[in-house]
């Protein structure tokens, strides 16, 4: 298959701003920092199994020129109202949660006021300025140059980590390689909700597909090229997380700190860790990392989760075919200042809630996306091989198993 021009590049890279938030910057470095490498082998296995399902958002809107929400829909209304209840009872909190992160890092980085409700306000207000004059389009264009300072300030900020490390510990440097099964509750919980949100919960499958819509592509050419622009932007977030988890084992393992669960707490001790280690000099260079990874997240989440509720509600039946994006984009964010207002004492439970949540929600998105593509009205061209067929079953028993697993250890 002939190279993607990087023009065509888009959706993809959507799907790599969303997912390289929370999951990357909070919880790949706090796996390095408590358990060094011991988390690697759960790191890039939650990727493998994820994978086929991710793929198939882009590939069924290439192949198709419509949503895997219109898939959901043949598979029976009570699939998308499913979707529909468990979207509208997370959103709120998980808006809330990447803007807390990205406005603590904005106080680091930026100052002008210490006042993280001041910051998510005006933060929030501009991604949803931004998604109401420019839509798509803007997106589209804004996250490609997101995306490069993201990769280009981590890779560096990883290079002089690995660099400082070897010359304090020399051979020693890499020795956390050790790989660790958590067996007691508070890890397990922590490795279910690690998993749930590495590289993203699988529902950002349906955010890929309508951004392919939004793209405008559509044929047998249109289908590799989704593929190829989503493995691009999913290798990004694999190897992302792994720099971000070895931020945390380089800079931050056997420090014997314990972070906080609060954003504006978090940022703080990030950029203080970073720079008792590396120097003054890395606050400004890991600030700019960690400030992009989670302002990407912010906005694509703040156009994502309006887009597919708003299509959900047409299907369904009682949306508002014009303007249903643009309220529901007023709905998410008033909800998202009530929560920021009224529930921010409860974030740290709330985030933990919606991690584990999108763990065990994994298989029923598994299942249904793999569905979607047993329709008789799938292109032959766009259809799934025996290979991936074998692949994405394996990966939907390995989800369910997890799922049993986990919930064993809590009775």
């Amino acid at each position: 298959m002939k190279a993607v021009p990087f023009r065509k590049l888009g959706p993809g890279l959507l799907f790599a701003g969303a997912a390289i938030g929370v999951s990357h910057l909070v919880q790949s470095t706090r796996a390095g920092a408590d358990f060094g490498f011991g988390l690697l082998w759960a790191l890039l296995l939650v990727n493998i199994i994820k994978y086929p399902f991710f793929q198939f958002g882009p590939r069924y809107a290439a192949a198709t020129g419509k949503s895997l929400l219109d898939g959901y829909l043949k598979l029976g209304k009570p699939v998308l109202w499913i979707y529909f209840i468990i979207t509208l009872g997370t959103m709120f909190t998980i808006q809330t949660a990447v803007t807390i992160v990205t406005a603590g890092l904005a106080v680091q980085l930026f100052g002008i006021t210490n006042d993280i409700a001041i910051w998510s306000v005006a933060i929030t207000f501009f991604c949803a300025a931004i998604l109401a004059i420019g839509r798509y389009r803007i997106l589209d264009k804004l996250m490609k140059v997101i995306i490069i300072v993201l990769t280009l300030s981590t890779l560096v900020a990883v290079f002089f980590a690995f660099r400082e490390s070897v010359s304090t510990l020399g051979s020693g440097a890499l020795s956390n390689l050790g790989q660790i099964l958590p067996n007691n509750s508070a890890s397990i919980a922590f490795l279910i909700a690690f998993m749930g949100w590495m590289p993203a919960p699988l529902d950002i499958s349906i955010w890929h597909s309508l951004w392919t819509l939004e793209k405008g592509q559509r044929g047998k050419e249109a289908v590799q090229n989704s593929i190829f622009d989503f493995n691009v932007g999913y290798t990004g977030t694999i190897v992302l997380g792994i720099c971000f988890m070895t931020l945390g084992a380089l800079v931050m393992y056997g420090s014997g700190e314990t972070f906080s669960s609060r954003g504006g707490i978090f940022a703080s001790q990030l950029t203080r860790m970073y720079t008792a280690s590396l120097g003054e000099w890395a606050a400004v260079l890991i600030g700019i990392a960690a400030f992009t990874t989670m302002f990407s997240t912010t906005l694509t989440t703040l156009d994502a989760s309006p887009r597919a509720i708003a299509k959900t509600t047409n299907l369904l039946g009682f949306g508002l075919h014009k303007r249903g994006y643009l309220l529901w984009l007023s709905i998410l964010i008033v909800g998202t200042c009530v929560v920021l207002f009224f529930l921010i004492s409860e974030m740290g439970f709330l985030v933990k809630l919606a991690t584990i949540f999108s763990f065990l929600t994994a298989p029923f998105y598994a299942i249904c996306n793999y569905l979607a593509f047993k329709n008789p009205d799938i292109p032959k061209e766009a259809r799934l091989s025996k290979p991936l067929e074998i692949y994405s079953l394996i990966s939907i028993f390995a989800l369910l198993g997890f799922s049993a697993w986990y919930l064993t250890t809590l009775f």
